[in-house]
């Protein structure tokens, strides 16, 4: 039997227990390069452990709603941003720790412009744009260990939009 969850407006606030929504809201930290360009610093809170931080290119396939899913994941040793090569937002599945396995999903969209970190050790959905290229740039933690955990949930979950 399937599990149908909704998609969940995107705020900080709500995220904020999975990781960073990154942007360019609100006043920026400071005016650089003569004027020319706003910087929005330290958006992040990126964390390598012991490893190096590393950026590699991903191209997921675009998929659509409703999206059946039934596996997560979560990368104990270190944080990872997806960061959009194009203008569009993505689905963001998330799902919080339950004594070391996911509880109940929850689904977001970002927006157009917004970037997410995941958080050491937080459970998450795979890389799902529902629009756009389908490429990211990804930053994540390199180094010795195993850093992905995957785990198969024994329902498949169904993303949809407020029926609204």
């Amino acid at each position: 039997m399937s599990v149908e969850i909704q998609i969940q407006p995107i705020t900080a606030e709500n995220f904020a227990p999975y990781g960073d929504l990154i942007d360019c809201t609100g006043d920026s930290d400071m005016i650089i390069n003569l004027g020319k360009c706003e910087r929005y610093h330290d958006r992040a809170q990126i964390d390598f452990g012991t490893g190096r931080a590393g950026l590699s290119l991903f191209n997921a396939e675009i998929r659509t709603l409703p999206y059946e899913f039934n596996l997560v994941e979560r990368h104990p040793l270190g944080s990872q941003a997806f960061i959009p090569m194009s203008n569009d937002g993505f689905l963001v599945i998330v799902a919080p720790d339950d004594n070391g396995t996911p509880g109940t999903p929850i689904a977001f969209e970002t927006q157009a412009g917004q970037v997410i970190n995941f958080h050491k050790g937080t459970w998450h959905g795979v890389l799902t744009p529902l629009s756009g290229s389908g490429q990211f740039a990804v930053v994540d933690r390199i180094g010795d260990g195993n850093n992905l955990e995957e785990f198969p949930l024994s329902n498949p979950h169904i993303v949809v939009r407020d029926k609204t």
